[in-house]
């Protein structure tokens, strides 16, 4: 089995611009591009295969065929699902502010998994910022009364953003991007959102967008966010390459690597790796890519090379 160059599946929320189209170079007929699914077995947008003996073919369904155990290794027993979900996010306006509820409360209501992701901020502009956790603790009935009496912005907490930034947003803390913000989420194979305030938006239909203010109010954690704004590592400049280590869980492990000339990797019987081009070209083995690509190495795959000056980021389980 050899690497899987992956087609991005985009959706066009009302919110997106035009980036993912202007500088990844994405082909795409809609107008607004808010989001680029760059690996997704979800039944709401499932990649494909680009080239090779599987062109054109579901991942998913490139998974079951050849197993489970063999394409995504020993790690993902513990799952009952393929286990992430990554994407490009572009922010030209805010994002409503929303929730996305734990594995639990998710299994229950919604016949799906939690969600607990992480942002890893690509660019923003000068003015950026976005809403990350409550300023201090309240009770779930202050909160319920905040959203009521439309006073919700007041008790939120609301950061400035830079490039660089690490935001790890485990499932219940309320959260928000704003606009101005290029964004790469990793997070669990998951597509519950509960939308706290829309900013009295309207969707497609010309109708407000619905809000779920039930449910967000179950599952939200009324207090600050506990994680600091920063990857979990420091950069190791190892000469032809600098790696951080971006966030790890007993979800996935994220990493970061600034490409001078080459960096060599491994993917054992753990784990498959997915690798997500944000800047730059090179060659991962013999295969050419470009700013945007994204690749699916299977579990048990062994030591593949990636040579260029791109930057890339890495996840596994």
């Amino acid at each position: 089995m050899g690497i899987l160059k992956l087609s991005p599946v985009f959706k066009d929320y009302i919110w997106g611009g035009e980036r993912l189209k202007t500088d990844f170079g994405y082909k795409c007929d809609y107008d607004k591009v808010a989001e680029c699914w760059e690996l997704s077995c979800h039944k709401d947008g499932r990649n494909t295969v680009d080239g090779g003996e599987f062109d054109g073919r579901a991942l998913d369904d490139v998974i079951n065929e050849i197993g489970k155990e063999k394409m995504l290794g020993t790690a993902s027993a513990r799952f009952d699902y393929f286990p992430v979900l990554i994407k490009l996010i572009d922010a030209k306006d805010n994002l409503s502010i929303q929730v996305h509820p734990d594995n639990e409360y998710a299994k229950r209501v919604e016949g799906e998994f939690g969600k607990t992701e992480i942002w890893y901020v690509l660019d923003a502009a000068d003015d950026a910022q976005l809403v990350y956790g409550f300023k201090k603790k309240i009770s779930s009935q202050e909160f319920r009364k905040a959203i009521e009496e439309n006073t919700l912005t007041d008790v939120l907490n609301t950061v400035k953003v830079k490039k660089g930034d690490l935001f790890f947003i485990e499932a219940g803390t309320v959260h928000a991007i704003g606009k101005g913000t290029l964004i790469a989420e990793i997070q669990q194979n998951s597509n519950s959102t509960y939308r706290v305030y829309d900013y009295g938006r309207v969707g497609a239909d010309g109708k407000p967008r619905e809000l779920h203010i039930d449910k967000a109010v179950d599952v939200s954690l009324t207090e600050p966010a506990r994680y600091e704004i920063k990857p979990f590592g420091e950069p190791v400049d190892n000469g032809t390459n600098v790696s951080t280590l971006l966030a790890k869980c007993d979800l996935f492990t994220v990493n970061h690597y600034d490409v001078k000339s080459e960096v060599k990797l491994n993917a054992d019987d753990t784990s498959f790796n997915h690798v997500l081009v944000v800047d730059g070209n090179g060659v991962i083995n013999d295969r050419s890519f470009k700013k945007g690509d994204s690749f699916f190495i299977p579990a048990s795959f062994g030591e593949f090379v990636i040579k260029g000056e791109c930057e890339i980021i890495v996840t596994n389980i």
